[in-house]
């Protein structure tokens, strides 16, 4: 099975390094690599195009969002087309098959001849270009989507490294028809633990432009509509989530604006409607808007945000009162439990 690696990468220079490792230390080594700089800064650029590994393509692109660059790096894995050989080493070029302005570097040797022959891919995985992955996350995920041709994708778990260094694994991954779950919450950390397949990733269309927060999260909704999810059977995580400040999740999640455009966009969709029922829906949107209140209450608090945070959470169980959060909930009013603050060194 050959995998696409599709990184949407910006000003993530100082992390990069870590992801470049894990996907060249893979122990699956029918992968391919595209990573699209959207507009960086930084030395992004260089870094990802310093690698001589003939299976790693960089193309850069004005910025336009995490959506836009998954959009192209897809594009481009599909093109299928190494670049004219008579172009000078090191110059960027149009990358074939793309709209708009894209310059695609590190994709010919130093003589200028071409040194990629593309394949296409059978498989996805967006890896986030500021995570990284276990050696045999790869393998794991792609051994799981041959061993159950009628699913969309595979998932195995992650790991959350925390501001701290400190690792959280998550419980075991989703799997079955998994729709009304997503249609609730988003039940993955990102694209880095999921491997799609090629067709389920065409049916689906792009990711959403207009979504500059929970992007993904509609995307895998739309790749529900189309069948199952299979689960690696493993307890180690395959995918490394590096906490960040200043990342998308932890920059946003305490913003009650961020949610009302994806859930928007999920409810909106008549596929869903049609597939669910409009009374369903309905149930399932009133539940999905107690999970946005939940989540924004436990990051409220995790930021330091107290007062306004326990107001969230008390929505949240009033919506949907459930033990588990009515006992969460108690203890975070007695500054118990699992809602520390977020801690930013050793």
């Amino acid at each position: 099975m050959h995998i696409s690696v599709v990184v949407p990468a910006f000003n993530v220079a100082a992390f990069l390094p870590d992801l470049l490792v894990s996907v060249l230390g893979q122990t699956h080594a029918d992968w391919s690599l595209v990573v699209v700089d959207d507009g960086s800064t930084d030395d992004t650029v260089a870094i990802a195009s310093g690698q001589p590994d003939r299976r790693i393509r960089v193309v850069r692109q004005g910025n336009a969002g995490v959506s836009a660059a998954r959009n192209t790096g897809i594009q481009l894995a599909l093109a299928n087309k190494s670049n004219d050989p008579a172009q000078g080493a090191g110059d960027g070029v149009t990358a074939s098959g793309l709209t708009g302005d894209h310059e695609i570097f590190a994709d010919r040797d130093r003589s200028g001849q071409a040194t990629r022959t593309s394949k296409q891919p059978d498989a996805f995985l967006f890896l986030d270009g500021d995570d990284w992955l276990a050696p045999e996350a790869l393998g794991l995920l792609a051994e799981a989507l041959d061993d159950a041709p009628w699913a969309v994708a595979a998932v195995g778990r992650f790991a959350w490294v925390g501001l701290n260094a400190a690792a959280r694994i998550s419980p075991p991954p989703p799997c079955g028809c998994v729709l009304e779950r997503l249609l609730t919450r988003n039940l993955f950390a990102n694209g880095g633990h999921l491997l799609v397949r090629r067709e389920a990733v065409a049916a689906a269309g792009d990711f959403r432009i207009d979504l500059s927060y929970g992007e993904d999260w509609e995307y895998w909704a739309r790749l529900a509509l189309q069948g199952e999810f299979a689960a690696v059977r493993s307890r180690a995580p395959l995918l490394f989530v590096r906490e960040r400040l200043a990342g998308a999740y932890l920059s946003r999640a305490t913003d009650p604006d961020a949610y009302r455009p994806v859930l928007d966009a999920l409810y909106r969709n008549p596929a869903f409607a049609t597939r669910l029922g409009t009374g369903r829906l309905s149930a399932l949107r009133r539940r999905a808007d107690a999970e946005v209140a939940w989540t924004l209450g436990r990051e409220l608090i995790k930021h330091g945000r107290r007062r306004e945070g326990l107001r969230w959470i008390a929505r949240s169980i009033c919506a949907a009162p459930a033990s588990e959060r009515i006992l969460l909930g108690t203890l975070a009013c007695l500054r118990l439990g699992p809602f520390r603050p977020y801690i930013t060194g050793r």
